[in-house]
């Protein structure tokens, strides 16, 4: 049976929720579709490098973890973003800022 799938904007409001209990700067850059949108999360180091992350399908368990799609400088990871934009209108970008990577994605709850 498919795993039953929450609408995007509910789970951005949510994860939103959660960064702000754990005091992890979090914005919006950009709103998708509420109902289906894809989202991706940007990590800024505040050091000049960031991580993105999205989900991806794992096709032998049917799971759908956070993975790390790319690293490097920020500059470069913006782009990617807006490439990514330009394909899929709907996506959801969330930004945060943590300095030790944490992005509470591997928490209980936000799969």
């Amino acid at each position: 049976m498919p795993e039953a799938r929450l609408a995007a904007g509910i789970w951005v409001s949510a994860y939103l929720a959660r960064l702000g209990l754990a005091n992890i700067p979090a914005y919006v850059l950009a709103r998708g579709d509420a109902t289906a949108g894809a989202v991706l999360v940007k990590c800024a180091l505040l050091d000049g490098s960031a991580q993105l992350y999205s989900r991806e399908w794992d096709f032998e368990t049917g799971a759908r973890p956070w993975k790390m799609i790319q690293q490097g400088p920020e500059a470069e990871i913006d782009q990617a973003v807006q490439r990514q934009r330009g394909f899929d209108p709907d996506l959801w970008v969330i930004e945060i800022e943590s300095r030790d990577g944490q992005t509470l994605l591997d928490s209980d709850g936000l799969a």
